[in-house]
């Protein structure tokens, strides 16, 4: 593994406990962002490119946005937002962080994706069950595991009737206990997305050999009715 990476990753559960210890889980994204000020080696997800294993299952599914609405959830600096804006999708992306928002919508000026910073617990009202397609890239995997349900309660309530959900996180087995930050899902935590009224459609497992774990890709459909 990368070096510059592997000592930005031991910051940020540094960062994270220091904030769980003052009882905040989520403040940490901002502070990091902020203390970044231009530097992504300081943020070891922020690659300026979309997820790759997420690209893989697009292109393999062949997905087109067509002009249907898309939200990002927990979009950083909105690398996966513009891979979503150029397939055709008119896209939403939000994020805790008012740094990172305001980071993004540099980085994509010459868009028309609208950057909001957001807390995925008090979100806008009108974005409840509005979306036809909403992407979760390793939102849930870096908060607390007591948060899980809620966390997922409140992604899935995005998802408009007849629209599709895509999960993409670290994965582990449902009896292997997760040691340390980002804390990778099971099947069994994701099937708190079905309680949600989403039927499962697509369950992808890739390797990565840069960190040696696995990654889930996992889309959902809302049922409707």
């Amino acid at each position: 593994m990368d070096e510059t990476k592997e000592e930005a990753r031991k910051h940020v559960r540094q960062l994270a406990a220091q904030f769980a210890e003052r009882g905040d889980a989520v403040g940490w994204f901002d502070a990091l962002y902020k203390e970044a000020a231009g530097n992504l080696e300081v943020i070891p997800w922020a690659d300026l490119e979309p997820n790759r294993f997420f690209k893989s299952w697009a292109e393999t599914t062949d997905l087109k946005g067509e002009g249907r609405s898309a939200l990002v959830v927990g979009c950083g600096l909105g690398d996966d937002a513009r891979y979503l804006h150029d397939l055709g999708f008119k896209v939403t992306a939000f994020d805790i962080s008012p740094a990172a928002i305001e980071w993004a919508k540099r980085l994509h000026a010459e868009t028309d994706i609208q950057f909001e910073a957001a807390d995925l617990f008090e979100p806008f009202r009108g974005w409840l069950g509005a979306f036809e397609f909403v992407l979760e890239v390793y939102t849930i995997q870096p908060l607390p595991i007591e948060m899980r349900p809620r966390v997922i309660d409140s992604i899935a309530s995005f998802v408009a009737p007849g629209g599709r959900l895509v999960v993409v996180t670290r994965g582990r087995e449902d009896d292997e206990q997760p040691e340390q930050l980002p804390w990778p899902l099971s099947r069994l935590d994701l099937k708190r997305f079905d309680e949600n009224g989403l039927n499962q459609t697509d369950f992808v497992e890739m390797w990565d050999d840069e960190d040696e774990q696995l990654r889930f890709i996992v889309e959902y459909e809302r049922r409707v009715g």
